[in-house]
């Protein structure tokens, strides 16, 4: 193995601190756990930020990785130098308490020069101005010449956060050369020349800082040291830069088969190659991780890198998708270092095949209209497109602004973001007023503060009645009450009906006292784990104090228990038939049926639901146990269990069991056993968001009533055609030929129509200039004959431009074709079918050559072709 190989410097960097009795950490995913503050992990240290707050206690206290990182907060600038990138390793040690600033200059000391042999004179060092104790040390026992060590500001070398832990920095750089300095005698670290290139890092986190700025001792000051691999091991291999080493050069090389294009020999194509290298690997990773592409969050930072390395493959003249044959490439390289890729490459390969088809798809379309847009600028002498015109875009056409942002750029204009954001903004704003508007002025339980009250004790796992004090009583108007004789709410000092919570709806059941009596509707929970029982009273008066018996509706919760379970088998069904991918966005839980939301990048085919839905039957009927079991949170997430819910635990958890098949945290009701669900019937699987999809179930009777209500349906459908149900088939496919054929000559006398009308058309256009204008009402017609009528117009005249207005079935169509030539000299269909659209009450649009639109106003229509005329002759001007 090569001395200086990213896997020998990664398997080095490990070994020698596994030898100075560090733990060594596999690369944690780059989606961060248990931490909402990041969208992705971007630094070493990222994952272990606990353990540096005290939050969690580490597994030893000294730790090393090679993490793998993620930072797009410089996108714009990769490709365009040799340094950035989006996804790099970084090799980090660190100490939680344990050494200090001693051990870890000496240590970095001793890696770079004994264990990679680097010359000591060429190493220079910074450290923070005010750190008196690292200078000393470097200068003292390191023995560094006093010249190569220099002060630098807070800017520079002291890392710190708003509020919390903070600390001065003490850095490594190497000295390429003075053919690489700026010419300032003086130059230094520090100095924005090439000459000195930072590769460590060291923080030493020895301050907690306050809200009012002030800095306080740590009576347990910590290690967090950085060093980008890349960049160690292009000082190593003395390359120019990252993109010199390898394995991206053989990136580089994979990206030069597939395009044609020599790296190396033109400044505008080595960016497109440049990015490709990078994003390629970026993707191959995030997807690896477990991210999706979505419009949002870390899935739209994923599908940015993908989606701008597709754009720039086109740029390089690749007119097919090529990025999976990249990623293979990649997860060959990277495998053995990262066992993950390996095991998720059939997944990472499809979700890339599947998202850079669909952005073919849309960077055409966006393009052409984009292009339209500068031509007008260009026209017009203006330089900035307006945000309207980007939103358009990016809302109508799902082009990013981005990537507009960019063609623009390489044009020398520019886009007005702020406008942009307005219209965003707005649209989020409407979105949101929709929402609210749909969601309509019920009251929810959780808004609704009580004061002064225990939480409710829940008793309705084990026990199916309970008696309980009425504690409060509120009624419709959510008004404190004593007594309540109609509609209102109940507050117990305990139940054993289950509130709504982690998607399950809350229990229906009954309270009784003496000469009470109420049917408790709903369950749902207020501030502190306080249960309000929705009650409708059906006899006598519920008064606060009063003693009533608490039972739920047993056939309701054992539906509801049985949907519950079967939510829990066909999660972990998901996960084995999909891929680890699968996680929960959403569920929900009622005794009619189950609604599971999950995480997924395309529609799941038939075979795909068959396979699910057999393997949560064959789970049913193997008879399950199905146990229940209380931890701490932090020892169900030490054993891998699946959290089912997005919600906040306690410090004690309830962790639901399905014999041998699946774990998860729950706090629903469930079965005592599998084989009490009964049966499990998917009956629709759809998407409801980018990469989400949902599937509705039905267990037990509810999936048998369904399947009887199908076998109806299918002997209806047979009596129909005529036959027998299992020759439904056969006979559906004997009528589509049937109808085929008649379709076929339904159009043969169409086309004849159109060639005995053809003649009468082609003689009647009128000229302005050197353009022949065609304006004809055709009638009762269909698009089908339009098109062919305007093909043939611009087949018999390259000077043609043709309008072509038809009614069908009340509705109207129009049709624009340009001939090229004409286009060339501005005249454009897609803007005159937009504007006769508006005429006849419509909308539509297209390309300069061909467009086409509707309307529902037919009596429009000769008004629409004289609005048409007028467009044409102003162009034609």
């Amino acid at each position: 193995m090569n001395k200086y190989s990213v896997d020998n410097i990664r398997k080095s960097f490990i070994e020698f601190f596994e030898s100075k009795n560090h733990l060594a950490a596999h690369s944690f995913p780059l989606i961060p756990k248990n931490d909402n503050t990041l969208l992705l992990v971007n630094a070493g240290m990222a994952p272990l930020k606990r353990y540096f707050t005290g939050a969690d206690t580490p597994p030893r206290t000294r730790m090393v990785t090679c993490q793998k990182c993620v930072r797009t907060g410089d996108i714009e600038n990769v490709g365009h130098t040799s340094r950035h990138c989006t996804f790099f390793e970084m090799l980090g040690n660190f100490s939680f308490g344990d050494y200090f600033k001693k051990e870890a200059i000496a240590w970095a000391w001793e890696f770079m020069t004994e264990k990679m042999g680097l010359d000591d004179s060429r190493l220079w060092v910074s450290v923070y101005h005010e750190d008196d104790e690292a200078y000393n040390i470097w200068k003292d026992e390191i023995k560094v010449p006093e010249e190569r060590i220099v002060r630098l500001g807070k800017e520079d070398n002291f890392w710190e956060l708003e509020v919390g832990p903070s600390g001065p920095c003490s850095e490594i750089y190497y000295d390429r050369g003075e053919q690489y300095d700026c010419g300032d005698p003086n130059c230094m670290p520090g100095c924005d020349c090439d000459r000195y290139v930072e590769v460590w890092n060291l923080v030493f986190t020895q301050f907690n800082k306050d809200e009012k700025g002030e800095y306080h001792p740590l009576a347990n000051p910590n290690i967090d040291t950085g060093m980008g691999l890349e960049r160690m091991a292009a000082v190593l291999q003395g390359k120019e830069n990252v993109f010199e080493i390898e394995p991206l050069v053989s990136i580089i090389k994979m990206v030069e088969k597939i395009s044609g294009v020599e790296y190396g020999k033109d400044k505008k194509t080595d960016i497109s190659v440049r990015i490709i290298t990078d994003h390629a690997r970026a993707v191959t990773f995030l997807i690896g991780d477990g991210v999706i592409p979505s419009n949002e969050g870390r899935g739209y930072v994923l599908r940015r890198l993908l989606r701008r390395a597709a754009r720039h493959g086109k740029l390089l003249g690749i007119r097919d998708n090529f990025m999976t044959t990249i990623s293979k490439l990649v997860v060959e390289m990277f495998g053995e270092a990262y066992p993950e890729l390996a095991n998720s490459a059939d997944q990472i390969y499809k979700i890339i095949e599947i998202e850079e088809d669909r952005f073919s798809k849309t960077i055409d379309q966006g393009i052409e209209i984009l292009n339209t847009y500068t031509e007008k600028m260009e026209k017009d002498g203006t330089t900035e497109l307006s945000g309207e015109q980007a939103f358009k875009l990016y809302d109508t056409y799902g082009f990013p602004f981005e990537l507009t942002e960019e063609i623009l750029g390489e044009k020398g204009l520019t886009v007005s973001e702020e406008s942009f954001v307005e219209f965003m903004n707005k649209q989020k704003e409407n979105a949101r007023k929709a929402r609210n508007a749909s969601a309509g002025e019920a009251w929810h339980g959780s808004s609704f503060k009580i004061e002064n009250t225990e939480s409710t004790l829940f008793k309705g796992y084990t026990e199916k009645e309970t008696e309980a004090t009425i504690l409060k009583l509120y009624d419709e108007e959510y008004n404190e009450v004593q007594s309540i004789d109609g509609k209102g709410f109940a507050v117990t000092d305990e139940t054993v009906l289950y509130a709504e919570s982690g998607g399950q709806k809350g229990d229906c059941g009954i309270m009784a006292g003496e000469g009470v009596s109420a049917h408790v509707e709903d369950v749902t929970k207020a501030n502190n784990d306080i249960f309000l029982h929705h009650v409708k009273v059906t006899a006598g008066t519920l008064k606060t104090g009063d003693k009533v018996k608490v039972t739920y509706d047993i056939r309701g919760r054992n539906a509801t228990a049985a949907n519950h379970t079967a939510t829990h088998l066909l999660h972990e069904a998901l996960r084995q038939v999909l891929g680890s991918h699968v996680n929960q966005s959403g569920s929900l839980v009622e005794k009619e049926r189950l609604r599971f939301d999950f995480s997924h990048f395309e529609g799941m085919t038939d075979k795909e639901i068959e396979e699910v839905e057999k393997m949560v039957n064959e789970k049913i009927f193997e008879n399950l146990q199905v146990t229940t079991a209380s931890m701490t949170l932090e020892e169900a997430k030490a054993s891998g269990i699946t959290a089912l819910f997005d919600s906040k635990y306690g410090e004690k958890v309830r962790v639901i069991s399905v014999e041998g098949y699946s774990r998860e945290l729950c706090g629903g009701t469930h079965v005592k056993n599998t084989s009490e669900i009964g049966l499990f019937k998917i009956v629709s699987e759809t998407g409801i968001a980018s990469g989400i999809r949902r599937i509705e179930a039905l267990t037990g009777m509810d999936a048998f009533d369904y399947l009887n209500a199908y076998r109806e349906n299918t002997l209806k459908l047979a009596s129909k055609l005529k036959t027998k149900p299992e020759n439904i088939e056969n006979r559906i496919n004997q009528i589509l030929a049937e109808s085929k054929e008649k379709d076929a000559v339904i159009q043969n006398y169409k086309s004849e129509a159109v060639k005995a009308e053809l003649g009468n058309i082609l003689d009647n256009y009128t000229e302005e200039g050197n353009v022949k204008i065609f304006l004809n009402n055709l009638g009762e017609s269909d698009a089908d004959q339009m098109r062919e009528l305007s093909d043939r117009i611009k087949d018999k005249y390259s000077d043609s431009v043709a309008v072509l207005a038809a009614e069908s079935n009340g509705k109207v169509l129009l049709i624009a074709s340009v001939a090229k030539p004409l286009v060339k000299e501005g005249l454009h269909a897609g803007n005159i079918i937009r504007e006769a659209a508006k005429v006849v009450g419509g909308g539509g649009g297209g390309r300069p050559d061909f467009a086409q639109a509707g309307g529902k106003k037919p009596e429009k229509i000769d008004e629409a072709l004289n609005k048409a005329l007028e467009i044409i002759k102003d162009m034609i001007k």
